[in-house]
């Protein structure tokens, strides 16, 4: 019996951190994944058009714009785990608060509250993966978000449309509460090993928020990266928001089947996260950033013009693999970015960069989709990432040009 033990100890002793930190970050995925669901479901009960969702999806990350910056700053200055603790409770008291007023002006209220707490938490999640990453390898860089998305996209929606079932919204809400406090004790393991670097301490005043802001002007390739992120999580926040109200009010499905899409997507996703680092590694950027935007550009041009519902299942499953292909290179870039820079510094910015694009892809999103068609934004995002394609297929045959011998 030692005999089998011991390779699982082995392999337990190698992938330590790695395994307390999937069961976190899935813990907290499950809980923003059925948060993210049953808001959508609630909202439109209540009756919001297409503008209000709009707003209720863009409240979601109206906080993390604001204070993110200053979350990073704190991370240097007192660690992460203070700060992952304070942000759970105060999220989690106002999920159980949610439910009482069933008012669609209450639930952006609640959504916008719960969004100013919301980088405690991920930011400092941020900063410790990225001071792990050189030690698990960059090949699995996408680990991380892999395991949170595993809640998110998996297990989150499933659960949201079976508790909405069984125990309707205000136990679905207080549900979600419960797993942010279970969070509270599970974070301490994850947290121990972090100790924030005294050369990277920082005052917490306007000046360093505004010199902080200047990294983007003066670093092209932490700008790049932002960049990226914000297109990659914008396209995926309005996808996953608005795909469940298109599914429920122009496709007529049922809100399981609308859940079946956010799950294919989710599915697509983790796999590219946990499988693709490696294949990303040996093709380089410069070939696998095409290859991504190619995916995203054909997935969205299927889901803005196919009524057929297994190529809309094909158009999820495509865009989960183009999003996930570019989030592996976003977050090795912030990885190595954040080494030179300091982690704290760069995770703010990479969690403020992808919320803001949610936050602003939602809000124009809703609002143009209240002009021309929720499905027609879609068109318009796959017109999009087809300029990325091209932009980045001229930059690859350039550089090859440039390295031919003459």
């Amino acid at each position: 019996m030692s005999t089998s033990a011991s390779p699982f100890s082995a392999f337990v002793t190698r992938h330590r951190f790695l395994i307390l930190f999937a069961v976190l970050s899935s813990l907290m995925g499950t809980s923003v994944g059925i948060a993210k669901v049953a808001t959508s479901l609630y909202a439109v009960q209540l009756g919001a058009n297409e503008s209000l969702l709009g707003l209720i999806a863009a409240a979601q990350m109206v906080g993390i714009l604001f204070v993110s910056i200053p979350i990073g700053i704190l991370v240097d200055n007192w660690g992460p785990a203070r700060l992952f603790v304070i942000g759970t409770l105060l999220a989690g008291t106002t999920y159980v608060l949610l439910p009482l007023i069933p008012s669609t002006a209450f639930l952006l209220a609640c959504t916008a509250a719960i969004s100013f707490f919301m980088p405690m938490r991920f930011v400092s999640l941020n900063a410790v993966f990225m001071a792990q990453l050189e030690a698990v390898g960059e090949s699995k860089a996408g680990w991380y978000r892999g395991t949170h998305m595993i809640g998110m996209f998996l297990l989150g929606p499933v659960v949201a449309a079976a508790a909405v079932r069984g125990v309707g919204y205000s136990g679905t809400y207080w549900m979600i509460a419960a797993l942010f406090f279970l969070t509270v004790f599970v974070s301490p393991i994850v947290f121990r090993g972090y100790t924030p670097r005294p050369e990277q301490r920082r005052r917490l005043s306007f000046a360093e928020l505004l010199a902080q802001l200047r990294l983007l002007r003066h670093e092209p390739e932490l700008r790049s990266a932002c960049l990226l992120e914000a297109c990659g999580q914008g396209i995926n926040g309005f996808y996953v928001f608005f795909i469940v109200a298109i599914a429920l009010q122009t496709l007529g499905m049922s809100a399981a089947e609308a859940t079946q899409l956010i799950t294919a997507q989710g599915i697509s996703f983790i796999v590219a996260l946990f499988l693709l680092g490696g294949l990303v590694s040996r093709l380089g950027h410069a070939r696998a950033y095409p290859a991504s935007f190619a995916l995203v550009a054909v997935s969205l041009g299927l889901l803005g013009s196919t009524q057929l519902r297994p190529l809309l299942l094909l158009a999820a499953l495509l865009l989960g693999l183009g999003l996930g292909g570019i989030q592996i290179m976003n977050l090795t870039r912030f990885a190595r970015i954040g080494a030179q820079l300091g982690r704290g510094k760069v995770a703010a910015l990479n969690a403020l960069a992808g919320p803001a694009g949610t936050f602003f892809g939602s809000l124009a999103g809703g609002a143009l989709g209240q002009l021309i068609g929720l499905r027609t934004v879609f068109l318009v995002c796959s017109a999009a990432a087809a300029v990325l394609f091209v932009g980045a297929l001229q930059k690859l045959l350039a550089t090859r040009s440039a390295s031919e011998p003459a």
